[in-house]
């Protein structure tokens, strides 16, 4: 299992718009979500370990969030065409399973996790009210076979951090998971 680190992207650099298709085939545009205190972009898919080792932490992190005025939108931006698992269909089975209450969007030419810069799954960007990033990075310290309980805690305590209106994490650790699992011949520079 080869593991691909986060960019770390410029904090304040500002959100990229985009508009996608749900896993019902509903668009859903980041201007849809205006007004919110925080917005939290995670960039995950169904097959990667390292997203099914979190993704029950993801669900109740969105849960607790959304209630507080966070904005979650999951996106998958995997090549699916060669990947199945991450067919909407199949993304639609994870939503259940783990629970997510937000929007799970398909990223199909990819366009989406270019925009961001997002390199492995899960990915994770926080931006403030303004949609200026305030955190890129990790949920916490656990990773599969690790050992070490998933809890959140990175990623909460961003989150927090943000919605307090305070200065963003000096300490940002990247993300750590599986390469986006870009189409044949169209990978950004920095993957």
């Amino acid at each position: 299992m080869a593991a691909t680190a986060s960019q770390m992207v410029e904090l304040g650099t500002e959100a990229p718009a985009f508009s996608l298709p749900d896993t019902h085939g509903n668009t859903v545009s980041l201007d849809d979500l205006a007004g919110a205190k925080a917005y939290l972009i995670a960039f995950i898919c169904n097959h990667c370990p390292f997203v099914k080792h979190v993704e029950q932490e993801l669900g109740r992190i969105a849960r607790a969030y959304q209630q507080k005025g966070v904005a979650v939108i999951g996106i998958c931006s995997n090549d699916l065409e060669n990947y199945a698992d991450d067919r909407p269909e199949k993304l639609e089975e994870q939503r259940q399973r783990a629970g997510f209450d937000f929007p799970y969007l398909v990223d199909a030419d990819q366009s989406v996790a270019k925009a961001y810069c997002a390199a492995c799954t899960p990915d994770f960007f926080v931006y403030d009210a303004d949609r200026k990033l305030f955190y890129r990075g990790q949920m916490d310290d656990s990773r599969p076979d690790s050992g070490i309980e998933v809890t959140g805690t990175d990623l909460r305590s961003a989150l927090d951090t943000c919605l307090a209106g305070e200065n963003p994490p000096r300490e940002q650790k990247p993300s750590l998971g599986c390469n986006i699992k870009w189409k044949k011949g169209t990978a950004p520079s920095y993957a």
